[in-house]
């Protein structure tokens, strides 16, 4: 993005709707030179996916439709239509070289019909009408081939239901036995207090609110006449769910970075544009929920995600392919317009009447039991204390993005560039064991026992056969603390690191036999050992990890307890701590590093050890025993 460019994004305010419009516009003008001579497809870039080239470019034309639909809805228009109408008639004929193929099962094409199906509904007159009767009857056959296709099962399972929404709302013939189906599979992900899980034994991270929630809110209000209950049930579960997701946004509008597909950026919010658009009652009020959406794009524009001709790059908050998943093709970022949906609202409904509001009080420590998180917020920062989970996937970072002890708004967290050693490994909020001498580290995957019980979080995971590790962490900010029993079949080399930190080109640090700091103009992080890393000829060091490997900056610094272990039962007790908020000065950082290591963690230690248990005083002045029974 040039500058110009850049500088009118960043510039818009964000305020009133006709800026949210304008917004769109700034997002989607780059893209008009890059469609096909058809219309059928957009070429974003030429970095690959999971799917050919062909695919990518369809999912791309597609994307765009999540903002151009809503703004539509409410009346606008778009120098787009033209040639997304063409792209349609031409998408659509298998006799037209942009032909979108027929799908296969589990296709990415599935995916991407959902969209088509929400036009239907919401916007026929400009999507359907000025098609011709063969052109209809051609776009109607191209999206029918999903009720021929199975979806995966998880949150695909809405594509079909809003297909057939579709379908239905327009009185085209539709697949009632998938589309209740689907509904009802929809259920079995439900867990409690409006969390779903992204299918059965799934995770519950950003697929909860920007897809299951988001699709469910738009089934609610489209069909609200058609199935009044369901439409009730799903604006219930987001009223439910809405206290709990509000905790992963600090006061400047960032949300936690936390679990896969954070290159959609910005859809971070689209759950907030789903719950205006829908009306749920009973819940927070609509300057609450304008704020969230608003502070958050505009805190996204304000970052580095742009390229130099303005289009949305893979990555976070800069482009990163480090990070990506296996299915982010050029045009995937795309998916963040769905945050745009409070476009389908005019002037005189109450999210764009009312003032924007700030945050709502929110409590310092709050559990997410579904999710297996507990949130802790201080002074800006969200930090999700992670207890693990039972189950794992097999996407890209599996254990970088679900299995990390801590998640932070303010740190980030980092994924692996290789696999030999520390630096490459990045391994921040994670111990990480490797075969005596091999420099080949596991880290946490998948757990045996997860639970969380006030602001203790227990697991129990295995890296290797004959090695168990017993693991609690007593959640807090700036401090907390972690405790590992390690129960090794043979012997180890382990590290444990603390907070990655961004730095460019100057840090102050310091390093102690039982400690290392670090401060930079982004804040101050350090670990250092209380139990056990003396024994086990341990040091402290700051380990300098491959490039682009953390979300948030580009090159990190990142404070690292090691250790040499023998066979045997093995207790270390560490405190890590963490603060975003930086220091300008640069002549102090050097004195405020070394001025963090002596402090006593605000949740102290008072250790009582055997083979069996470890006792903890937290700062509340209550003893928690951490025992293995």
């Amino acid at each position: 993005m040039n500058s110009e460019q850049k500088a009118a994004i960043q510039n818009n305010p964000l305020v009133t709707r006709q800026d949210m419009a304008l917004a769109l516009e700034q997002l989607t003008a780059p893209l008009r030179p890059l469609y096909s001579p058809g219309g059928a497809r957009l070429r974003a870039g030429k970095t690959g996916a999971s799917y050919p080239s062909a695919v990518a470019e369809m999912e791309g034309f597609s994307r765009v439709l999540w903002g151009l639909v809503p703004l539509l809805m409410g009346g606008g228009s778009s120098p787009l239509l033209d040639t997304v109408l063409d792209g349609i008639r031409h998408g659509t004929d298998p006799a037209h070289d942009e032909y979108w193929g027929d799908v296969a099962d589990y296709d990415q094409r599935l995916v991407e019909m959902a969209v088509f199906g929400f036009a239907l509904a919401a916007v026929p007159e400009q999507i359907w009408t000025p098609l011709a009767p063969e052109e209809q009857s051609r776009l109607y056959s191209w999206l029918n081939q999903i009720n021929a296709h199975p979806c995966y099962d998880c949150n695909w399972l809405f594509f079909n239901v809003l297909v057939n929404a579709g379908f239905k709302k327009l009185r085209l013939a539709y697949d009632a036995g998938q589309l209740e189906t689907n509904l009802q599979r929809m259920d079995a992900f439900y867990l409690d207090e409006g969390w779903y899980s992204d299918g059965v034994n799934g995770h519950s991270d950003y697929y909860v609110p920007f897809a299951i929630h988001y699709y469910g809110l738009l089934y609610a209000k489209l069909m609200e006449q058609e199935d009044p209950e369901r439409s009730a049930l799903f604006k219930e579960r987001a009223r439910l769910f809405a206290p709990a997701f509000i905790s992963w946004f600090a006061p400047d509008g960032s949300a936690l970075p936390y679990g896969r597909s954070l290159a959609y950026r910005f859809a971070q919010s689209a759950f907030w544009s789903a719950y205006a658009y829908a009306e749920v009652e009973g819940g927070y009020p609509a300057g609450v929920v304008k704020g969230l959406v608003l502070r958050n794009l505009r805190w996204w524009f304000s970052r580095e995600i742009f390229d130099r001709d303005g289009l949305l790059t893979i990555g976070y908050t800069y482009p990163n392919l480090v990070m990506a998943e296996n299915y982010n093709a050029p045009g995937s970022p795309y998916w963040a317009l769905k945050t745009f949906l409070p476009l389908a609202l005019d002037e005189e409904h109450p999210f764009w009447k009312a003032d924007e509001l700030p945050l709502p009080e929110l409590p310092a420590v709050s559990v997410q039991q579904p999710a297996h998180l507990l949130m802790v917020r201080e002074a800006g920062h969200v930090a999700a204390f992670n207890s693990g989970h039972l189950y794992t996937n097999e996407h890209t970072h599996t254990s970088a993005k679900y299995e990390k002890f801590v998640y932070s708004t303010g740190f980030g967290f980092s994924v692996p560039r290789a696999e030999w050693g520390l630096s490459q490994g990045a391994f921040d909020s994670m111990l990480a064991l490797s075969e005596s001498g091999d420099n080949l580290y596991r880290v946490r995957r998948r757990n045996l026992k997860s639970e969380i019980t006030d602001n203790v979080l227990h697991s129990v995971w295995m890296p290797w056969s004959d090695v168990e590790v017993r693991t609690w962490i007593i959640a807090g900010l700036p401090w907390h603390i972690r405790v590992h029993r390690i129960a090794a079949g043979r012997a180890l080399d382990i590290a444990e690191g603390g907070f990655a930190l961004g730095q460019e080109a100057e840090r102050g640090q310091f390093i102690s036999p039982t400690g290392a700091a670090a401060c930079t103009a982004w804040g101050a992080t350090a670990i250092k050992g209380l139990l056990g890393f003396a024994n086990a000829k341990g040091k402290a060091e700051l380990v300098m990890p491959n490039a682009n490997t953390n979300l948030l900056r580009p090159r990190t610094v990142l404070p690292t307890l090691t250790a040499s272990l023998e066979p045997g039962v093995h207790w270390l007790v560490s405190a890590v701590y963490g603060d975003p908020a930086g220091n300008p000065a640069k002549d102090s950082w050097s004195r405020q590093a070394a001025g963090i290591l002596e402090q006593q963690p605000e949740i102290l230690l008072n250790v009582a050890i055997d083979q069996q248990s470890v006792k903890v005083l937290t700062s509340g002045g209550s003893q928690v025993t951490l025992s293995t029974d």
